[in-house]
């Protein structure tokens, strides 16, 4: 670690125009996460020719605040309107939506700013000192290891399942089933039933727009009673409201172990290819629930949910650029951006760039963390107002949600067959809502689904005995993992069940007596 370079990167960065092409990234992410449909790996894309003419370092500023703006913009459709804005952040719905019916918003909104923030700066921490060794390490995942990987966070369905694992797990199997559709990894077309648009499979924006925005969008219209605003909307509509940042940092410090837990978490499964930041999101609210103390809590507008989520999915970014710096291995799309970015500037990722260009490297470090600064302020700022949706009549709210989500959905392909997978979608939640069927599990099958199978598929070609998911030792202690989780899930299960029979035995027993 030479201190000299750490030093000469700062100097490089801390100037007013590189500052304000972080804060401009950073506003741009946030507002691209922000907007159901409308993900931060598009905003990369659009803002790619942008930085054709900046210097380097000051091109790659843009977009890595772009990418840390858009991983923490989702919260705030998540929280305020219970719609993920990115599909990474759709565990934030499962406590931060609640937190916003019970009148917490501000609070939600805080602890997962701060969660953010934090998650960035330990993801950072851990790219700055350990980026080297853990590039070496991902090495040796190979798709068996990704394929056990994936079976470890599919066992987090039963955690999902709600009040009755049967619905969940026939929920799970439903996303499974439509990650399907399409292609094949052998390259192969199924499922499409003679429509062309089904060739190429389900997005998962457009699954995931119908699934919690339309779906909520008619659960809104059925509590509907007036298209006239109460005067105590209209009062605080008026009013500032303020987040109340003294109870948020209480929250976090009760919290301490879940950040670190979940920013450990988020950065290594950051850092291998194809695992994605929605499967660590997961894995880290299962593990938070877990290891929680107030585990009943949990789904129903618990701080300790939005901090398992937003630390892990900002951390995920420390992650990300681990393998892409170290070895030109991008881990996702939007990875794979940044590599185009680094390539036109004439920078070729690679070992070979920590000693040709140590300043640069290092300005990427000093740049994450000035992002995670500038969510911070910027939000604090933009926050305030946004919480006024909430106060928002429901007869205005749900024609202008609609509007943008099917916007969001055609904006993904341009094409209209996505507008009717939305609302197609958006019925299918809203059945299913009506009878007690988790939504959660859906999404998590459809994500990793796809995922399983192409490691499995790789993983046959590669040696067609089943012998090496159980003799490689990763492999192996995730498959043990994911036998755990099940036995653990079972035993809370009976044990809630217990919890739940034994007070009324004992009312029982006092009203015979």
């Amino acid at each position: 670690m030479d201190i000299s370079m750490v030093l000469a990167a700062f100097q490089e960065v801390l100037h007013p125009m590189m500052i304000l092409s972080i804060v401009i990234g950073v506003l741009v992410g946030i507002i691209a996460g922000a907007i159901p449909g409308f993900t931060f790996t598009m905003a990369l894309i659009l803002a790619f020719p942008f930085t054709f003419g900046m210097e380097p370092i000051q091109g790659l500023a843009v977009m890595i605040g772009i990418y840390i703006g858009g991983l923490s913009g989702g919260l705030i459709s998540s929280i305020l309107l219970g719609i993920p804005g990115t599909p990474s952040s759709v565990v934030t719905t499962f406590d931060g939506y609640p937190m916003t019916k019970n009148g917490e918003a501000p609070r939600a909104l805080g602890v997962g700013i701060v969660s953010s923030v934090i998650g960035t700066i330990i993801g950072a921490i851990i790219l700055f000192l350990l980026g080297p060794i853990i590039a070496k390490g991902s090495l040796l995942f190979g798709p068996w290891e990704i394929f056990s990987l994936v079976v470890f966070a599919l066992t987090l369905i039963a955690g999902l399942s709600g009040k009755s694992m049967l619905k969940g797990l026939i929920a799970g199997c439903l996303g499974l089933l439509i990650g399907t559709v399409g292609v094949s990894p052998t390259g192969t077309v199924r499922f499409d039933f003679g429509i062309p648009e089904l060739s190429s499979g389900f997005s998962t924006l457009p699954v995931l727009i119908g699934l919690f925005a339309i779906s909520q969008l008619l659960i809104n219209v059925e509590e509907i009673k007036s298209t006239v605003p109460t005067k105590q909307a209209a009062s605080n509509m008026k009013k500032l409201i303020r987040i109340p940042y003294g109870q948020v940092f209480i929250d976090i410090f009760q919290e301490k172990w879940n950040v670190l837990r979940s920013a450990v978490i988020g950065c290594f499964i950051g850092c291998l290819p194809a695992a994605g930041a929605e499967s660590a999101t997961f894995i880290s609210y299962d593990q938070a629930k877990k290891f929680g103390k107030n585990k009943a809590k949990y789904g129903k507008g618990h701080p300790g949910g939005i901090v398992a989520s937003e630390s892990c999915n900002n951390a995920v970014a420390g992650g990300a650029f681990i393998p892409t710096i170290t070895l030109g291995i991008p881990g996702d799309v939007a990875q794979a951006v940044m590599i185009g970015a680094l390539i036109l500037h004439g920078i070729n990722p690679g070992p070979a760039l920590f000693t040709q260009q140590p300043i640069l490297v290092n300005s990427i470090y000093v740049v994450i963390i000035l992002s995670a600064i500038s969510i911070f302020f910027i939000q604090t700022l933009l926050l305030p107002i946004f919480t006024k949706i909430t106060a928002i009549p429901k007869s205005l709210m749900v024609p202008c949600i609609l509007v943008i989500s099917t916007v969001g959905a055609f904006a993904l392909n341009n094409q209209l067959f996505d507008i009717i997978l939305v609302f197609i979608f958006g019925l299918i939640g809203f059945i299913f809502h009506k009878i007690d069927v988790p939504l959660s599990p859906i999404i998590l099958g459809l994500i990793l689904g796809p995922t399983l199978e192409k490691e499995m598929t790789r993983a046959y070609q590669m040696d067609a005995s089943i012998l090496p998911f159980f003799t490689r030792p990763i492999s192996l202690v995730f498959l043990i993992l994911a036998v755990g989780s099940i036995f653990f899930t079972i035993i809370q299960l009976r044990k809630n069940g217990k919890e739940k029979t034994t007070p009324s035995n004992q009312e029982e027993s006092q009203t015979h007596l």
